[in-house]
């Protein structure tokens, strides 16, 4: 075992620790209506995970981070995924934003964002979804944005802008090269929140919970110029190398919750008795456990297998395509049968079931529906097989990353 991987088991281990002994049980506070309690209690989290060394793990260095190999922080977001506040707790939530702010923002504004973006001292938000359009066609968004006399002025509506209402600015997809090709046709653009114009107009309730997912209007807003991310018409270009490694964390975290639901269920098992027995004795019950085994345990290496060829260099998009569609199915089956396995009490509140089930619903929608994901993996595979072209050897495939 080479060293790295022995600070990797070491590191996954330390914030499993912290996770049950720490993150647990401050959940019923921070999902609570006392906000401000919540808010006290999310800042003492954060300064335990900062003193025990768990801050920031896979950061680059160059930005302040703590420099974790990509291959081995995607185990740690394997453990980070099993509570919804485990990403704030240990500084992974600015983790892609200061990624993109780092390649593609002006010096000015990675002086002014980027330190205090990875200090937790501020939060980002990104808006891509609008409301009046089908989103899952991005090349039909409608947020305008007009270069006049060195400002950019914006105009348009988005929603499930996460955390903009307490978000230091928002990264704004919007359409500035009107006859442009379609995925040349948009832009990224800093705007911090707290510009002119900028209104939030609600918290997008979703599937019963207030989740921080918000609808912001565009009113005439002005930037300087310097507030482009990249070049002109390179929006989907950035969006693409912000999104696939990030649908790797994505489903890792989905693991996680999945391994949560998967150790209640099996705990329960054992300490519920019924027609004169124990339910881990009943061969129904059984067949839950095997069938979420098998889940996990497949999308895993699948979502593994990804985050390889992401880590060789491949864009990996048939692979990460796969995963997001099997990663929410298996999300949602699991946590489905650890309800079935409390029973009434899974319904209620009393256990963090009820939550992830609303959430891994949620899965198979953002980061493109799983109907988009299915017709582009599809597509791929058949034009290789096209005119005698190589077809998909699935051995090959694996051979390439020996």
């Amino acid at each position: 075992m080479t060293k790295n991987t022995e600070n990797w088991v070491e590191i996954r281990s330390r914030v499993k620790t912290f996770l049950e002994e720490k993150i647990y049980p401050a959940e019923p506070v921070l999902q609570g209506n006392d906000r401000t309690a919540a808010n006290l209690a999310m800042a003492d989290l954060i300064e335990q995970a900062k003193a025990a060394g768990l801050w920031a793990l896979g950061h680059p260095k160059e930005i302040g981070g703590q420099g974790m190999p990509f291959m081995e922080y995607v185990y740690i977001n394997e453990v980070v995924g099993r509570s919804e506040y485990a990403q704030t707790v240990f500084g992974t939530l600015s983790h892609q934003d200061s990624i993109m702010l780092n390649l593609y923002a002006s010096e000015k504004w990675k002086a002014e964002y980027l330190g205090p973006l990875v200090n937790g001292d501020i939060y980002p938000s990104f808006a891509m979804t609008e409301p009046d359009i089908a989103s899952s066609d991005p090349t039909q968004l409608q947020t305008r944005a007009e270069l006049e006399d060195g400002h950019w002025v914006i105009n348009g509506r988005k929603w499930f802008t996460t955390g903009a209402d307490q978000a230091a600015y928002t990264t704004i997809m919007c359409r500035t090269e009107p006859d442009a090709p379609p995925h040349k046709a948009f832009s990224m653009i800093v705007v911090p929140t707290n510009t002119r114009g900028y209104n939030i107009l609600r918290d997008t309730p979703v599937l019963g919970l207030n989740t921080g997912h918000f609808e912001v209007a565009y009113d005439n807003i002005r930037v300087p110029e310097d507030h482009l991310l990249g070049r002109r018409g390179e929006g989907f270009l950035i969006a693409q190398k912000r999104l696939g490694p990030g649908r790797i964390f994505h489903c890792m975290r989905w693991l996680g919750q999945a391994q949560r639901a998967f150790d209640l269920m099996c705990e329960r098992l054992h300490e519920r008795s019924a027609f004169g027995g124990s339910l881990a004795d009943k061969q129904l019950m059984q067949k839950h456990v095997f069938d979420s085994l098998s889940e996990i345990s497949a999308c895993r290496q699948l979502t593994l297998q990804a985050a390889r060829r992401i880590d060789s260099g491949d864009p990996a998009r048939v692979e990460i395509g796969v995963i997001k569609v099997v990663g929410a199915q298996m999300l949602h089956n699991v946590i489905d049968r650890a309800i079935q396995v409390f029973g009434a009490k899974g319904l209620t509140d009393d256990t963090p079931l009820s939550r992830m089930y609303r959430h891994a619903r949620e899965g198979r929608i953002y980061d493109g529906p799983d109907e988009v994901h299915v017709q582009s993996v599809a597509r791929q595979i058949l034009k290789r097989y096209l005119d005698g072209g190589p077809g998909w050897d699935f051995g090959e495939r694996d051979s390439e990353l020996v």
